[in-house]
C-alpha cells in the first residue's frame, strides 16, 4: 500500500517529521524550561509549579542520585498516581542518564517484584501510600536507594494540612517500614548541596521501560529509546497542528492529566508533549472520583482532555459535568480502547469538539495511528498513519491483504520500540523481516487510507467458525438507553463452540436481559446474538479504565 493515507492528510500536515530535531528528551526538557521559565507547568490540588521550579527540583533529584554513585543507564522506578513529584522525577532520571521504570501504584507486591527484578532497578520512588506494597519485596530485590513522597511534599505550608487529611482523616497511608529510606524533600534539599553534572545522550539511549502484558501473559517491559519519545511527541503536536495554530484567543493550552502518567498514552500526549509545548498539564491524582476530578478542573479553560471511553462516559454521566469550560476546547483524543459512538455521540453534543479516536501500544510510545483533528463526526475508525508511520495489513504467512480485508496490524516508524527488555526470543516473535511490528490486533484498511480494528486477537469469539468481534456487540449495546457500561465475552458451548455472553451495568434499573435480548435481535445477525446475559453493579477495569474482558471470561471477577 503506497501511503494511501497520505492524500486523507489535513492541510497542513506534512508527511514525515524530523526526529533527530533533539538528541535526547533532556535536551527537549532542558529547552522548555528555558523558554517557559515563568509560566505555569503543572498544578495539583490548586498547587503550580512553573517550569522554572520544575528544572530547579529536577537538577537537584538528578544531582542527588548522582551522588549516590548510580552509574549510566542505572533504571530508576517511579511508583506514583499523579502528583507534582511525577513529573519531577521523570525530568530528574532522564536529565542524569538513568531509565525510568514506570510502575502502577495499584501493583500487588508478586506484581512489583516482577517489574523490579526484570528491570534490575537500582532505586525507586514512591508514594508513602504504597510503601507497605514496596516493604513486603524489597529484599527480593536489587533496589539500594529507596526515595518515600508524601501528597503534600511540593504544596508548601498546605502540604502539612494534605498530610494530615490523607493519613489521620482519610486512613490512606497503612503502617510500613523500609529502614534507611530517604524522603523525597530531604532528597532535593541534599541534592541542593551537590553540583548536577549534565549528561551528554544520544537517541539511541534507552529512557524508558514501559511494561505490558502484550499478547502473553507475563509483563514485558518495552525498551523505549530516547528517539522513540522525540518522534512520537513532534508527531502528536505536528497532528494537532490544524486546530492549534491561529488560536491567538489562548495563551497557554490546558490539558487535563486525568490517564496515569504511569501509562504510555499519558506519559508522552499529556506529560511530554505538554512539556514540549509550554502548556499547563492539571493533574489528577484519583480519575475514579469523578466529583473530585471536575472540583479540581473547575475554572480551568481546557484545550485538550486525552481520555479513554469510561472516563469520557462517566464524565457525561456525572450532574456536575456542566461546571466545566469547554469554551476552548480544541481536542477531546480517545485511545486505550474501542470509543463507542453513543459516548462518542453524547460528547459532541456536549462540548461541540469530537472525540478525536486514535491508537497506540506501550511498544510504539504509543501513537500510530488517529483520526484527523478536524473531522465533526464520528468514523468508527482509529484513524490514518501518523507522518513517518507505515501500516501494513498482514495475513498469518506475512504477506499484505487486499484493501478493506482484515489482517494483522502491521506498524514501522521512528516511534517503535528497540525490542522487549532482555527477552531477544519474545522481541523476534512480534518483528518482521522488513521491520514492522506485529500488533497483535486484527483491523482492516480502507481506499482512503483509514484504520478500523475488529479486535484483539485473543478476544475474538468463534460463534459456529464464524468470526464475531466483542466491539462491534459492546458498541450495539452500549446505544440502549438503559445501559451505563458492557462487556461482550465468548463462553464455550456445546453446539456452536462458543457463545456471546455480556455483562451489564444498568442505568435504569428496570432494564431486563428480555430487553436486551429483543433489542440485539433487531440490531445483530444471529450468531452475533448474546446468548446470555449478566448484570454487574460494576465491570472489572484497568489502571487506565480498560474493561477486563479477560478476567470475566476466565470467571475471576
Amino acid at each position: 500500500m503506497d501511503k494511501i493515507w497520505l492524500k486523507s492528510y489535513p492541510p497542513g500536515v506534512p508527511a514525515e517529521i524530523d526526529p533527530t530535531r533533539y538528541s535526547s528528551v533532556a535536551d527537549l526538557l532542558d529547552e522548555a524550561f528555558r523558554e517557559h521559565r515563568t509560566k505555569p507547568a503543572f498544578v495539583c490540588m490548586g498547587k503550580e509549579i512553573s517550569y522554572g521550579e520544575l528544572d530547579v527540583l529536577s537538577r537537584k533529584l538528578a544531582a542527588w542520585f548522582q551522588a549516590k554513585g548510580l552509574a549510566r543507564g542505572a533504571r530508576i522506578a517511579i511508583m506514583m498516581p499523579n502528583v507534582l513529584q511525577y513529573p519531577v522525577a521523570i525530568a530528574a532520571i532522564l536529565r542524569a542518564g538513568y531509565v525510568v521504570v514506570n510502575v502502577n501504584p495499584l501493583y500487588t507486591p508478586r506484581e512489583l517484584e516482577h517489574q523490579l527484578k526484570d528491570s534490575g532497578a537500582e532505586a525507586i520512588i514512591l508514594l508513602e501510600n504504597f510503601a507497605v506494597t514496596l516493604q513486603a519485596i524489597v529484599r527480593n530485590t536489587s533496589i539500594k536507594h529507596v526515595i518515600v513522597a508524601a501528597m503534600g511534599d511540593l504544596m508548601g505550608v498546605k502540604g502539612a494540612l494534605v498530610n494530615f487529611v490523607v493519613r489521620k482523616m482519610k486512613k490512606m497511608v497503612p503502617a510500613w517500614s523500609l529502614p534507611g529510606h530517604v524522603k523525597f524533600n530531604t532528597a532535593i534539599a541534599e541534592g541542593g548541596r551537590y553540583s548536577f553534572k549534565p549528561v551528554q545522550q544520544g537517541p539511541d539511549d534507552v529512557a524508558f521501560l514501559q511494561y505490558t502484558g502484550g499478547t502473553t501473559g507475563v509483563a514485558k517491559g518495552a525498551t523505549l529509546l530516547h528517539r522513540n519519545l522525540i518522534a512520537n511527541v513532534l508527531q502528536s503536536e505536528i497532528w494537532l497542528n490544524p486546530v492549534r495554530t491561529n488560536r491567538a484567543d489562548i495563551d497557554q493550552f490546558v490539558t487535563v492529566v486525568a490517564l496515569p502518567l504511569y501509562h504510555v498514552f499519558a506519559l508522552t500526549v499529556c506529560g511530554l508533549l505538554t512539556i514540549r509545548t509550554g502548556g499547563l498539564g492539571v493533574l489528577i491524582p484519583n480519575p475514579r472520583d469523578i466529583p473530585g476530578m471536575i472540583k479540581a478542573l473547575e475554572g480551568y479553560p481546557i484545550t485538550t482532555i486525552p481520555a479513554v471511553n469510561t472516563l469520557y462516559n462517566a464524565l457525561l454521566n456525572s450532574p456536575d459535568f456542566h461546571k466545566l469550560d469547554f469554551s476552548k476546547l480544541i481536542a477531546a483524543n480517545g485511545g486505550g480502547m474501542a470509543v463507542q459512538e453513543a459516548v462518542a455521540k453524547r460528547w459532541y453534543e456536549q462540548t461541540r469538539t469530537p472525540i478525536i479516536e486514535g491508537y497506540g501500544l506501550s511498544e510504539t510510545s504509543p501513537c500510530v495511528t488517529c483520526n484527523p483533528v478536524t473531522v465533526t463526526e464520528y468514523s468508527g475508525t482509529i484513524g490514518l498513519p501518523l507522518p513517518s508511520t507505515e501500516i501494513s495489513i498482514r495475513d498469518d504467512e506475512g504477506n499484505e491483504v487486499p484493501l478493506g480485508q482484515p489482517g494483522e496490524i502491521c506498524i514501522r516508524g521512528p516511534q517503535v520500540m528497540a525490542g522487549y527488555w532482555k527477552r531477544p526470543d519474545e522481541t523476534a516473535k512480534v518483528m518482521t523481516a522488513d521491520g514492522f511490528f506485529k500488533s497483535g490486533d486484527v483491523g482492516l484498511m480502507n481506499e482512503r487510507g483509514f484504520v478500523k480494528i475488529v479486535d484483539r486477537k485473543k478476544d475474538m469469539i468463534l460463534v459456529s467458525g464464524f468470526n464475531v468481534y466483542p466491539n462491534e456487540i459492546e458498541d450495539v449495546v452500549a446505544k440502549l438507553p438503559g445501559v451505563f457500561e458492557v462487556a461482550a465475552v465468548g463462553v464455550p458451548d456445546q453446539h456452536s463452540g462458543e457463545a456471546v455472553k455480556l455483562f451489564v451495568v444498568k442505568k435504569d434499573q428496570s432494564l431486563t436481559d428480555a430487553d436486551i435480548f429483543a433489542y440485539c435481535k433487531e440490531q445483530l445477525t444471529g450468531y452475533k446474538r448474546p446468548k446470555i446475559v449478566e448484570f454487574r453493579t460494576e465491570l472489572p477495569k484497568s489502571n487506565v479504565g480498560k474493561i477486563l474482558r479477560r478476567e470475566l471470561r476466565d470467571g475471576r471477577v
